[in-house]
Order: C-alpha cells, then structure tokens, then sequence
C-alpha cells in the first residue's frame, strides 16, 4: 500500500519519517512523497497568485537533517518539471526562506522550507510559504489532496511551456545582513557605529541545527565576542542535547556555559531558528513564561496598551507582569504557534492593537516583523536591548526583575486508549466542568474566558494555584499543566488523578 499523505500532515506543517532507523517507524516522507507535495503546493501556488506555474519563482532551503539533500533534490526536481523558477537556499532557517518572498532580490511567489523542528534525527517534513506568511492547516489539507492525486496516477499533470531554472543562494547571507543593519541602526552607538556589540560577550547555542550562522555572520562582525558558543556546527544527528529552548537538558547546557565563560548573556535557537529562548549573566533561563515577558517587554515602550496575545499554559504571574507592570493586554488563547498568530492578526483586523504573538515554546511573531515566527528577530532584539542597556551599566536581567515566579509548576500527560480518544476527551473535559462547579465550596472555581480545555482556579487555606487540562493537538492525549504559588501541585494532581479514574480509556500515570 502507498503512503497515507493524511497522516503527514502536523497542523500547518508536513511532517513523517524520512529516515530507517528506530524502530517500529517505517519512512512514509521519502522523495516519491516529496515530489507529490511539492507539486501540490506548486499547483496551490499557482491557484492562489493567477500565475502559470512556469511563471512561478520559488525558494527552497533546509536545516540540518541529515535527509534534507534527498528531499530537497527530489522536491527541485518536481518544481523544475513544472517550470518553476528555483532559488535554491542550501542551510537557512524558516523564516530566512519566508523573508525570500520579501527582499528585493528575490521577490519569491513561494516558499519551502525542509524541517520537523526539534523532533529526532530520522523525522524530517516541509513548511510552505507564501507572501502572506505560512500557510494554514486548511492549505496544507488541500496540498496533500493534490498529492495524494498524483500518488494515485488521478491529477492531471502540471504542463509548462518552459523549463524550469535552478539557481544557488546564498539567503542567509542577505538575511544576516537586514539583522546586522537592524542592530547598527537601533544601537546608534555613539562611539563605534559599525560594531555596537563591542565589549558584550555573548553565549550562542544552536543546538548542531541551522542557527549558527547567528554567532559567526550576525554577533561577530558587529564586534560582539561569541568564543564561548558551542554546538554551532550543521550535524543532523544532534549528538550534544535536542535543539530545542523547551528541553532541559537544552537549558542546562546553555546556562552552564554562560557561567563557565562570563558572559553576558546567552542565546539558544531550535534546529530551524523559528524559536528562541534566553540565558541572563546568572544562568537563570530566559524561557517558557518568562521569554514571552522579554518579547513583550522589548515593546512595551512603544506600543502602550497593545494586546499580547499567547498560548493556553501561561502563568497567572505573566498576566501580571505583562499588565499591572508593562501596562499590556493579555490574550490567553490557544496552543499552536498559528493558532496565536492568526488571532493576533484577526483582533488589529478588527481594530485591536496586537503587536505580539508568542507561545511559551519560542514561537514569538510581532507584528512589525510580518508576524512571521522568527527566533532570530527575537534574539536580534534582545541583542540590541542588551548593548543599548550595557551603555547604561546595567543588563537584560532588569527586564524581568518585577516578574514572579511559580513556587512549583509541572506537567503531566495521559494517554487515551482506543479509536476514539478525541470523543473521550471531549467527554472529560465537559464533566470536569460539572465536577468543579459542583467543588466550588472546596475552593474550585472555573476560568472564564478560556479557549482551550478547562482552566480551574483553586483557592482555599493553604493551596493557590491554577491547572488546565486539554486535548493535544494531534495526539490522543490529555496534556495538564499546574502551577501554584502556596501549596504543592501534588494536591491538585491528586484531586484531577482522582476524576480521571472514572474513566478507563485513561491512563492515569
């Protein structure tokens, strides 16, 4: 049987095994499959712009992983068999490839970027953009329609009356020269323009994946000393820790080596460079609640009052900062980086100021960068907050000096068993509902407004704190997040086991 492209698809990517190697997981993204869906988002393309697709010109470029030369040469091959026009980016991150829609010397119609983030070496998979941004799961639905099409010999062929061209970029090198530009420029150093970074020492991560073109072509020629930075070096079996700011191996790293070599501060991307987090001089992480309160608070000076918009788990302590110190709006809506992106961009469509879309994972989109969720940009303006306050004495730890944090936080997740795991899900969040209205005198309450799962509030002597259970995005499993700031999460733990084993497809763990 041929590959089920359904089950490629993660949201508003591609994503599947591309590579032998662990078992009990057979490659279903090789380069038949690549070939299809490129042709699909060829056609997509095509549809959404008027064009032919020979009047396409297309970007494509990849990270790390170790299968991106086959998918990447199997996916020129389908572009060029349409006629498309084809830059071919070699190592960029994702959104060096959406900004080629952007720069006056590409002026792209499309993007591909070749990818599976932070997953393991033998996963790979494709992210597609357009000048509008990265597309919707509702696009990537309709590319594997397509493709599924032409795996089954059912889609008519792409007929171009011109061959398609292919010709080699250097992206990231214009990429890295609009971030060097953006931090001369907003510096404005007074004594050295042209290395505003002089006398700052800064720890960069990159996790073996794409992101190391940040130390060596960003921070260094702006005269910012990077000789503590490790793991710089494309290695697609990511043999020092997962590139990946949500891992805490990942942080330890970083942090230790901030310390080991006195350096200001520290910077760590995810293998794609779409999501960063931090390290202050301390160590301390820059990262889940606290990175969004960075990103908020690099513009709250300029957009007073806008709306922060950001994923379903953060804090109580977060809502605080970011309004009773920072003076913002806080939006807690759902999981998924374009889940924060989209209503971002639906509330300044309504009249909303909203400058800021960010997940806890790193995904950070502002507005005045296309909302495209860019690590790079995120860390190019922590950078120039960071020279702009070393010329004042002080450094990015007085940033987040007013934010407070959890006493504990924790996550725990429970398996759903059987076919049918997204009805019982949706079973047990409806009950826990009933369950805490009938505990109110316990001290349970409900949160309202909430956009995703069900958010409680507990409130008695001895215990504050909040949880919020879920439906994963795509997998049959109940995500919950606790945190409190008297007490111990165990209590609420126990008290959600204690429902949840009214439920057998459950797996209290």
């Amino acid at each position: 049987m041929g590959t089920d492209y359904k089950k490629l698809q993660n949201g508003s990517d591609i994503r599947g095994v591309a590579l032998e190697g662990v078992a009990g997981e057979a490659v279903n993204l090789g380069t038949e499959e690549a070939k299809n869906l490129t042709l699909g988002f060829a056609k997509w393309l095509a549809d959404k712009t008027g064009k032919r697709t020979d009047d396409l010109v297309v970007s494509i470029g990849h990270d790390s992983r170790l299968s991106a030369e086959s998918l990447k040469s199997a996916a020129i091959g389908a572009l060029t068999e349409a006629g498309v026009k084809v830059f071919d980016c070699s190592l960029a991150s994702t959104p060096a490839m959406f900004m080629s829609t952007v720069f006056d010397n590409y002026k792209c119609d499309g993007a591909i970027m070749i990818t599976a983030s932070h997953l393991p070496f033998n996963r790979n998979g494709f992210k597609y953009f357009d000048k509008d941004g990265g597309l919707n799961k509702g696009d990537i639905t309709w590319i594997i329609d397509w493709a599924s099409r032409w795996a089954a010999g059912c889609a008519m062929t792409l007929e171009a009356v011109k061959a398609g061209t292919v010709e080699k970029s250097d992206l990231i090198g214009t990429y890295s020269e609009f971030l060097r530009n953006k931090i001369i420029e907003e510096v404005a150093h007074p004594d050295h323009r042209d290395q505003p970074l002089a006398g700052l020492k800064i720890v960069v991560d990159a996790g073996n994946g794409a992101g190391g073109f940040y130390a060596d072509r960003i921070l260094a020629p702006l005269g910012a000393d990077v000789s503590g930075s490790q793991f710089l070096e494309p290695d697609g079996t990511f043999p020092n820790h997962a590139p990946n700011p949500e891992n805490k191996e990942a942080m330890a790293s970083i942090s230790a080596k901030v310390l080991e070599t006195g350096a200001d501060f520290g910077l760590i991307f995810d293998t794609d460079v779409d999501r960063s987090s931090a390290v202050d001089k301390s160590g301390k992480e820059i990262s889940r609640n606290a990175i969004v309160a960075m990103a908020a608070a690099l513009i709250a000076r300029e957009h007073p009052g806008t709306t922060v918009v950001t994923d379903s788990i953060t804090s109580d302590q977060l809502t605080v900062y970011l309004e009773e110190c920072l003076g913002l709006k806080h939006l807690r809506f759902k999981r998924g980086y374009k889940n924060v992106i989209n209503k971002s961009i639906e509330l300044n469509a309504a009249g909303v100021d909203s400058q800021l879309a960010i997940e806890t994972s790193g995904h950070a989109a502002y507005k005045e960068n296309y909302f495209l969720d860019d690590g790079a940009y995120l860390a190019t303006k922590i950078v120039i907050k960071a020279a702009q306050l070393a010329q004042q004495g002080a450094s990015i730890d007085v940033l987040l000096a007013s934010l407070e944090e959890p006493k504990e936080a924790t996550e725990i997740r429970f398996p759903i068993e059987g076919e049918n795991f997204g009805e019982v899900g949706a079973a047990v969040l409806d009950d826990l509902k009933a369950w805490a209205s009938e505990n109110g005198g316990n001290g349970v309450s409900i949160v309202e407004p909430n956009y995703e799962g069900v958010r409680l509030n507990f409130r008695r002597e001895g215990l504050s704190g909040w949880c919020l259970l879920r439906k994963s995005l795509h997998d049959p499993i109940l995500p919950l997040n606790v945190e409190v700031t008297e007490g111990s999460c165990e209590t609420i733990l126990a008290e959600i086991k204690a429902f949840l084993g009214a439920y057998p497809q459950v797996k209290v763990v």
